[in-house]
């Protein structure tokens, strides 16, 4: 009875070093950095403006200032268009990871406004 408890106890030991060996073996080390983190640690934000011709960059509205689009295949088909963009932004790189794209609403004069 005695020899069953301890050779039960062995292999639920083994058992459960195995699990702790593999699982550290597949954790990355602390020091480093994956382009999954490096864009999670960009702002998201909206940017108001109007996107080149080409469609590879965006110039604000607000402070003139000129983002180059990541992926310029989301904003296909508003090249040259006042857009409000959603993403992420790198401002170190002046860069903008595109998620959203809506076209700029154009305010009416107060005199068209319906009445509230």
């Amino acid at each position: 009875m005695k020899r069953l408890g301890v050779t039960l106890f062995t292999l639920v030991l083994s058992i459960c070093l195995a699990a702790v060996a593999q699982d550290a073996s597949t954790q990355q080390p602390s020091g480093s950095t994956t382009a999954s983190t490096t864009k999670k640690a960009a702002k998201s934000e909206h940017l108001k403006g109007k996107i080149s011709d080409d469609g590879k960059s965006i110039t604000t509205d607000k402070d003139n200032k000129t983002y180059t689009i990541e992926n310029s295949d989301k904003v296909k088909g508003h090249e040259g268009h006042d857009v409000v963009l959603g993403g992420h932004v790198d401002a170190s790189n002046n860069s903008i990871h595109v998620t959203s794209v809506k076209m700029a609403s154009e305010k009416k004069p107060m005199a068209e406004q319906a009445p509230k």
